[in-house]
């Protein structure tokens, strides 16, 4: 099978996630939330011969994509199909047997397979039905929220999953336009957003349908509300020492994300017990005090990658 996905931030994932113990050349073992193609678990297994890695990703094509890419690691590498929180859980409550993952690293961005090859609808320059479901045993589709949610909830979830500034005229468009036909195909949607948004914004960089494709993609599959979640869960799975990667690509998973990593940094708050007063212990050491981005070099490879940022922390 022919992969598509260049992963981001290689090197800089390697700087900041390679633990004491890899250092040393010692056993260690990671967790690869987001397995895609499987690019990122290649890079570490292909650095580190002593490290032992389980992909994690809910879609079931992709894992058998990403476990022809990675056969030549045999037994170094094993797969698991389901959402990565249910599977961090179940370390974290020592329900799965094995030792706790020193590196756990969650790529937030949907890998350009599915974009390219997945047939779903992700891309809004084809033909495809509006799917978008990662699992494709879940529920709904993107063709079902559009033709359910009423005009004032689509006109929310644009605006909160995406921070689309046209929000509440995409959404009287597409519930003026499913009164004649459903809203089915990635294409229909496209025109649909281009016709709504101002004459002014359809030739600027970013095509206008851009954000409304992202919205349905979150909205789909639950991206924002089980992002807090799933960090609990991997920091919590994670032992003592070891160090958690997170990337994202849009501005409210990033804030998500460093919010977080402040509070585990920090103890919480300003440091102290809005109660007694009394100082409270620090869970994490920052990696990252600001997030790191992809080089010039790299954007210009990889133009994909040109949103990324990565932020990285260790468990004390």
């Amino acid at each position: 099978m022919t992969t598509v996905h260049t992963p981001v931030l290689p090197e800089e994932l390697v700087r900041f996630l390679a633990t004491e113990r890899l250092a040393a050349k010692a056993e260690e073992y990671m967790v690869d939330c987001t397995l895609g193609e499987g690019g990122h678990s290649a890079v570490f297994l292909s650095r580190f011969p002593n490290l032992q890695v389980t992909g994690v990703d809910a879609d079931k094509e992709i894992i058998n994509v990403a476990r022809e890419r990675l056969k030549e690691f045999g037994g170094r590498i094993e797969f698991y199909r389901g959402w990565a929180q249910d599977f961090l859980s179940r370390l974290g409550a020592g329900e799965a047997p094995g030792t706790l993952p020193g590196i756990i690293l969650l790529d937030l961005g949907v890998s350009l397979y599915h974009y390219q090859k997945g047939d779903r609808g992700f891309s809004f320059r084809g033909t495809e039905a509006l799917d978008m479901r990662i699992d494709t045993e879940s529920s709904p589709s993107a063709a079902e929220i559009l033709a359910s949610y009423s005009e004032a909830a689509l006109a929310d979830m644009l605006f909160f999953n995406a921070e689309e500034r046209y929000s509440r005229r995409i959404a009287r468009a597409v519930v003026e336009a499913r009164r004649r036909a459903a809203i089915s195909d990635a294409c229909t949607l496209e025109r649909l957003v281009w016709e709504a948004v101002p004459a002014a914004c359809r030739h600027r960089r970013l095509h206008p349908a851009t954000k409304t494709f992202q919205a349905l993609r979150v909205e789909v599959n639950g991206e924002l509300k089980k992002l807090p979640g799933l960090l609990r869960s991997a920091f919590s799975a994670l032992r003592p020492g070891g160090r958690l990667g997170v990337i994202t690509f849009n501005s409210l998973e990033d804030r998500i994300v460093k919010n977080f990593f402040r509070d585990r940094a920090t103890g919480g708050g300003n440091g102290f017990s809005r109660l007694s007063g009394t100082p409270i212990l620090k869970e994490a050491l920052l990696l990252t005090v600001k997030p790191v981005t992809p080089s010039r070099k790299e954007a210009e490879a990889n133009p994909p990658s040109r949103s990324a940022k990565l932020r990285a922390l260790e468990k004390l």
